[in-house]
């Protein structure tokens, strides 16, 4: 990597440790989180949401289903909808812990950015295998990142620049090889958007019992269809995915 790409990565990393301490730091900027873990963990379960987590020390991995991502200071994480996922960081140490920034993810904002910049699809007939995928870490891409808790020094700035800042970051994904994932977010009648759409209504009303047929119906596609494209993107299926809600309330 570039001598810029370390100076930048260099600069955030002590920008995330000044201000966040062990484990998850929600800071005064939307849809930004700041995670720092001085050891390596046991595997916990968790549900993802849509975002964009970029390490810039040490190193993570997500597994969802068979598959396993791991993503470090030249790799990041994107998750395109809420996914059960199991979630570890394999290296961390007192002196050089795992940092990284969490991005959630604006549908409103990417729709804007896709309307307004014309760019043109990456790929119209692409059909996602997963509900996340490895992007790269560039240098431009981690000067935009490296702007967000750079904010934090100058809170008065955070509602005029952060949205800025932000869209920017949303606009280089966009142009990047994981575009795809964004445009499908929110293209209407995509596979991914649907699936998206289903997972929210199975969120807020998990406890009553299971239709997939009426699921499936609810986002206009047939049930072996939805079925095929469920379990695709989230590794489990609609049952599945209830159950696993499910257990996660009785264990919290």
């Amino acid at each position: 990597m570039s001598a810029d790409f370390e100076s930048t990565r260099t600069q955030l990393a002590a920008r995330i440790a000044r201000w966040a301490a062990e484990g998850e730091r929600v800071i005064g900027l939307p849809g930004v989180s700041l995670y720092t873990h001085a050891e390596t963990g046991g595997p916990v379960s968790c549900m993802l949401e849509p975002a964009i987590a970029i390490p810039v020390q040490g190193t993570k991995r997500a597994i969802l289903g068979s598959e396993v991502y791991t993503y470090d200071r030249y790799r990041y994480l994107i998750t395109s909808l809420e996914v059960p996922a199991v979630l570890q960081v394999a290296q961390a140490a007192p002196d050089a812990p795992y940092l990284s920034v969490v991005l959630r993810l604006d549908e409103h904002v990417i729709g804007q950015l896709v309307m307004e910049s014309r760019l043109s699809h990456p790929d119209p007939g692409a059909v996602l295998d997963r509900g996340m995928l490895l992007g790269t870490t560039t240098a431009p891409l981690l000067a935009a990142l490296n702007r967000l808790p750079g904010l934090m020094e100058e809170p008065e700035l955070i509602p005029v620049l952060a949205p800025l800042v932000q869209r920017e970051i949303f606009y280089r994904i966009l142009c990047s090889d994981t575009g795809i994932y964004l445009w499908q977010m929110v293209a209407i009648g995509s596979q991914s958007h649907r699936i998206r759409k289903a997972i929210e209504a199975l969120k807020a009303d998990f406890r009553r019992p299971l239709k997939v047929e009426d699921l499936a119906a609810r986002v206009q596609m047939s049930p072996l269809r939805f079925h095929h494209h469920f379990r695709r993107l989230t590794s489990l299926s609609p049952l599945q995915f209830q159950k696993w809600l499910r257990l996660t309330e009785a264990d919290g």
